[in-house]
């Protein structure tokens, strides 16, 4: 088949790439590098800013590129907003797609309408990134742009339209699955996330009296809506109280490759804490080995058929609870190299590309 991945988030695209390539599919990734975060792509649209130069020069650039986007077998768009341009402007892109080329699916992978409204039922989860119980998480600046982005107006539309046109819906986690399943069950489709084995390098796994170096990653703007904050805190803390037990390795909104090289021989990864499921960073850190704290709920293991595994530090939202859970790490280091040894494993099992570009494949072949 030939197959065009449009957009990029977490390198989850590029990553379905190489293992549909692996299997003898013909494939062109489309995408900005998901911005700073800079990953490989085929054919880079990339905005420069948001200036009216840069603007125009941008539409120019896909006016010019849509001729290269004709005649596939599938295209995936990783999000309703698949170009860095207004969400109003999208549908006829979308529609020029849809009318040259075969199946049309869409990423369900995260931020847009069905998310946002999901959370803000405030029954669906029992936290996320908009609600903890039955209180809404819309007083922080992060996450009210995000609700008037996406609840009522031009990206909602654009959401709604894709959704009802396209044959397929893709969800990457739980969580996205669960928004979407209610509204389209018959076209809602859960595959895991990507993650190529054959590119990772093992990190050096914990030894008896050395430090547990835990590693954090700071997204600037993001991190009262990512929980980081909240994570960093109970760190820091830990750090005061074990100072001899604990090294930090903090990082804050550096290119993907930059951003690998410094996880590198760090112990255990901090990630999103309203989450219930690792994505794709956490999961990167997974494949090396590294002990995740973050996202690990019943429902996680649930979706994926997992019975035995249990490799991650689950963690509510809440700072306490952080605390105690990475205290535990640090007053029971013995456990750490069987949590490595079961993350690994873990993503062989669920999460390997081929593996996953198999699902996919069979997913575009017999869908309507």
């Amino acid at each position: 088949m030939r197959i065009l991945l449009l957009g990029e988030y977490s390198n989850v695209h590029w990553t379905l790439a190489q293992g549909l390539r692996a299997l003898g599919h013909e494939v062109c990734v489309v995408s900005d590098g998901d911005r700073w975060k800079n990953y490989p792509r085929d054919i880079d649209l990339k905005r420069r800013s948001l200036s009216k130069w840069d603007t125009f020069t941008y539409f120019c650039r896909v006016l010019r590129t849509l001729p290269r986007l004709r005649h596939f077998d599938v295209v995936q768009v990783i999000n309703p907003v698949f170009f860095d341009i207004r969400a109003g402007k999208i549908q006829p892109f979308y529609n020029y797609l849809r009318r040259h080329n075969g199946k049309m699916f869409m990423g369900a992978f995260g931020m847009d309408h069905y998310w946002v409204k999901t959370c803000l039922d405030c029954t669906t989860f029992r936290y996320s990134d908009f609600n903890i119980g039955q209180k809404k998480r819309d007083d922080e600046p992060q996450n009210q742009s995000f609700i008037t982005d996406w609840l009522d107006g031009e990206k909602t539309a654009i959401n709604r339209y894709i959704a009802e046109d396209c044959d397929g819906i893709i969800s990457g986690l739980y969580e996205y699955d669960r928004c979407y399943r209610p509204y389209f069950p018959d076209k809602t489709h859960f595959i895991p996330f990507p993650i190529d084995l054959s590119s990772v390098t093992p990190v050096e796994g914990y030894k008896t009296g050395m430090p547990i170096r835990f590693f954090i990653g700071i997204q600037k703007g993001r991190s009262d809506y990512k929980g980081t904050d909240i994570m960093l805190r109970a760190l820091e803390q830990l750090k005061q109280n074990y100072s001899d037990r604990v090294e930090i390795v903090k990082v804050e909104s550096v290119p993907f490759a930059e951003y690998v090289k410094l996880m590198n021989g760090s112990h255990v990864l901090l990630d999103q804490l309203y989450s219930y499921t690792p994505a794709m960073n956490a999961l990167a850190a997974m494949a090396k080995g590294l002990i995740v704290v973050g996202g690990g709920e019943p429902e996680n293991y649930d979706i994926l058929g997992e019975t035995e595994l249990r490799p991650i530090i689950n963690v509510l939202p809440d700072e306490a609870d952080v605390y105690h859970k990475l205290e535990q790490l640090v007053l029971h280091p013995e456990q750490l190299p069987e949590l490595s040894r079961q993350s690994i494993e873990y993503i062989r099992r669920h999460h390997d590309h081929i593996k996953v570009a198999q699902q996919y494949v069979q997913h575009y072949l017999h869908s309507c």
